[in-house]
C-alpha cells in the first residue's frame, strides 16, 4: 500500500496449526481454510524471485502467472468474458538528474537534497520538468470545501506558483470525531492525493507537503522509499498536463528554515491554519526552483479476475479484493538488500484470495456469484481498483458488497479486529455475527487521524456505492494485550513497512491470521447465500450513490 497501516503487525512468536475449520452455513459440512497453501503462497510471492512485484516488470509477469495458475487450481473460472485479465493502462515515469530544491530570495538561500531533505515527482507525461523561480505561498491545509465553509486558497492567485501545504485536516489533533473535518478522523481532504489534486485545480506549478510523522501516519523513511524510483500514473489522453509540474514532500526542519528565511514563524502559521477563516500567506520574495528529466514508458498492467458462478442469481456478485503489487526495487538496507518484497503488504492478501477461493469452491457454489479480484498499482494510488471502479466488469448496481484484504496481521491471535470505517455500512452486522462464533469483538480504529479508509482498494468501490468491509488484525493480543499489539505495530512500521525488511519469516505465528481468514470466509459466504442487499447507513457519504445505482440496476 502506498501509505502506512498499522495492520501489518510483526511479531516473531512460534506457533501455528495446519487447518482452520468451521461448519459451512449452507451445507453444515466442515469447511477448511487451506492454511499451508496460504503460507506457501505468501512465501513464494514475497521471494526475491518476484523482485517486489512492481507493475510493468518481470515481477508482474511472475505474479500474474502465479495468480492464474492458482485461481484455476482453486476452482475458479476466468472472470472477464473468458479472460483472467482486465488491462489497466498505465504510464511509468522514472525521474533522473533531480536537482536540489532551492529557495532563493529570502534571508537564507536554501538547497534541499533529494531523498534526505525532499522528494519530488510528477504526474505529467513529459520528458522534462522545470520549475524556475516560482513564488512560494503557504496555503495551510490546501483545502477548498465550500460545504464546510472552508477555503485555504481564498483571495490568492497561485497560478505558476509553488504552494506549501500541511498534511491531514485542520482538526486532526482534536479528541473525538466531531468537528468541521470530523475531528480526529481524517477526511479525504486530509489525504495527500486530494492536496495535490486541489493544487492543480488552482493552477499551482508545484505542490509541496510538509512531512510530520504523526499527522502523516508514517515516518520520512516511508516517504523516501515510496516516492523514489519508477512511479506509476494512470494513462490519460492529455498526459495529465493539467496537473502540477511537480509534487513533493519536504522535511519539517527544512520547512521551518524556509519560513524563517521569509521572516515567518512556521509554528505560528501552522496554528493559524487550523482556524476557520485562515488566509493564505505568500512567503514574500522567496522563489522555488527544481528540475529533473523523466523516462516515460507506457504499458498495460493487469487486474486478475476469477469467478465462482452462482447457482440461482449468478448476475448478483460478492467481491473479494486484494492488491498484488508492491514497490519492486527500492532504497537499499544497510546489508545491501534493495528488494521491497512486500510479504505482509500484500503477499498476505494476495495469497488469501486463493485460499478463500479454494475454501468456497470446496464448500460448493452459492446462489450468488463470488468474484475474486487481485488489483494492480495500489501502491501508486489505488490505480488498479480505481480503473475497475470506472470500468466495472460486473455492474456496481448488481454487486452486493465485498471484503478487502490488505496486509494481514502476523502478530498472533487477538481478542478483537479493528474495522476501518466502523459503523458506515450494514456489512458490519455480517462481521459481528462471524466474530461472535469466535468469541471476539469489532472495535473502531484507534488512530482515525491516519485516514486508513481512503488508503486501500475498498475506497475505489465505496466511491461507486458498493458497501465494502475492510478490517485489520486486532491490537488486543491474546498474549500481551494492547501493549504487545502496540509494540508489534511499531516494530513493523519502523523496521519493515515499505522497506526491504518486509520479508517472509518462517517463525511467524499463523494462528491469528487463520482466524481472520475464517472471518473473511464467513462474511463473504453469508453475503453470497442471502438475498439481502446491505446498504450504507442513513446519512453516510456513499448512501445516495448506492441508492442511485440500485435504482438503475
Amino acid at each position: 500500500m502506498r501509505d502506512l497501516r498499522s495492520i501489518g503487525l510483526l511479531v516473531l512468536v512460534l506457533g501455528g496449526c495446519a487447518m482452520s475449520t468451521a461448519p459451512d452455513p449452507s451445507t453444515g459440512a466442515a469447511t477448511a481454510i487451506p492454511i499451508e497453501q496460504f503460507k506457501d503462497g505468501v512465501r513464494e510471492l514475497s521471494s526475491d524471485a518476484f523482485e517486489g512485484r512492481a507493475p510493468g516488470t518481470p515481477g508482474e509477469e511472475k505474479t500474474l502467472a502465479w495468480l492464474t495458475k492458482n485461481f484455476a487450481a482453486a476452482g475458479l473460472q476466468p472472470g472477464n468474458d473468458g479472460s483472467w485479465f482486465q488491462d489497466v493502462p498505465l504510464v511509468e515515469i522514472t525521474a533522473s538528474g533531480i536537482t536540489p530544491l532551492t529557495f532563493s530570495g529570502g534571508s537564507e538561500a536554501l538547497s534541499l537534497k533529494p531523498g534526505s531533505d525532499m522528494v519530488v515527482t510528477t504526474n505529467r507525461v513529459t520528458p522534462r520538468i522545470d520549475v524556475t523561480n516560482s513564488p512560494v505561498v503557504f496555503v495551510g491545509y490546501g483545502i477548498t470545501a465550500p460545504e464546510r465553509g472552508w477555503d485555504d486558497y481564498a483571495g490568492v492567485d497561485v497560478k505558476g506558483k509553488s504552494v506549501v501545504i500541511l498534511v491531514n485536516d485542520p482538526d486532526w489533533e482534536t479528541q473525538g470525531t466531531t468537528g468541521i473535518f470530523n475531528g480526529r478522523a481524517m477526511t479525504y481532504y486530509g489525504r495527500w492525493t486530494y492536496k495535490f489534486e486541489e493544487a492543480a485545480r488552482h493552477g499551482a506549478a508545484a505542490a509541496l507537503i510538509v512531512h510530520q510523522t504523526e499527522p502523516a501516519g508514517y515516518g520520512w523513511n516511508v516517504v523516501e522509499s515510496s516516492w523514489s524510483g519508477p512511479q506509476q500514473v494512470a494513462d490519460a489522453a492529455d498526459g495529465h498536463m493539467d496537473a502540477t509540474k511537480a509534487n513533493g514532500w519536504i522535511q519539517l526542519d527544512q520547512a521551518k528554515r524556509l519560513f524563517a528565511s521569509a521572516g515567518q514563524d512556521f509554528d505560528k502559521l501552522a496554528a493559524a491554519a487550523k482556524v476557520k477563516g485562515f488566509k493564505p500567506v505568500p512567503l514574500a520574495g522567496v522563489q522555488a526552483s527544481v528540475a529533473f528529466d523523466n523516462a516515460i514508458r507506457k504499458h498495460a498492467s493487469k487486474n486478475v479476475i476469477g469467478i465462482l458462478p452462482g447457482t440461482q442469481r449468478p448476475d448478483e456478485v460478492v467481491l473479494y479484493t486484494a492488491h498484488w503489487d508492491h514497490l519492486g526495487r527500492c532504497g537499499a538496507a544497510p546489508d545491501g538488500d534493495d528488494i521491497c518484497n512486500g510479504a505482509i503488504d500484500n503477499a498476505t492478501g494476495t495469497a488469501a484470495l486463493v485460499a478463500l477461493a479454494k475454501a468456497n469452491a470446496d464448500a460448493g457454489a452459492t446462489p450468488r456469484s463470488q468474484v475474486f479480484l487481485a488489483v494492480t498499482a495500489e501502491e501508486s494510488g489505488l490505480l488498479g481498483s480505481a480503473y475497475y471502479g470506472d470500468n466495472p466488469v460486473y455492474p456496481h448496481g448488481r454487486t452486493v458488497a465485498g471484503v478487502n484484504m490488505d496486509a494481514l496481521s502476523m502478530a498472533g491471535p487477538a481478542r478483537n479486529v479493528i474495522v476501518v470505517g466502523k459503523g458506515k455500512s450494514q456489512v458490519d452486522g455480517y462481521l459481528d455475527r462471524a466474530l461472535a462464533e469466535q468469541g471476539r469483538v469489532a472495535t473502531a480504529e484507534p488512530t482515525p487521524e491516519k485516514g486508513f479508509y481512503y488508503r486501500s482498494d475498498h475506497f475505489s468501490f465505496a466511491k461507486h456505492g458498493v458497501p465494502m468491509l475492510y478490517f485489520e488484525g486486532g491490537d488486543d493480543l491474546v498474549r500481551g494485550g494492547k501493549t504487545a499489539g502496540a509494540a508489534a505495530a511499531k516494530a513493523y512500521e519502523e523496521g519493515a513497512y515499505h522497506g526491504p525488511k518486509d520479508e517472509y519469516d518462517p517463525n511467524w505465528d499463523w494462528t491469528g491470521v487463520e482466524r481472520d481468514l475464517m472471518l473473511y470466509y464467513r462474511v463473504g459466504r453469508a453475503l453470497a447465500e442471502t438475498d439481502a442487499w446491505p446498504n450504507w447507513v442513513e446519512g453516510d457519504e456513499f448512501r445516495a450513490i448506492r441508492d442511485q445505482s440500485r435504482a438503475g440496476r
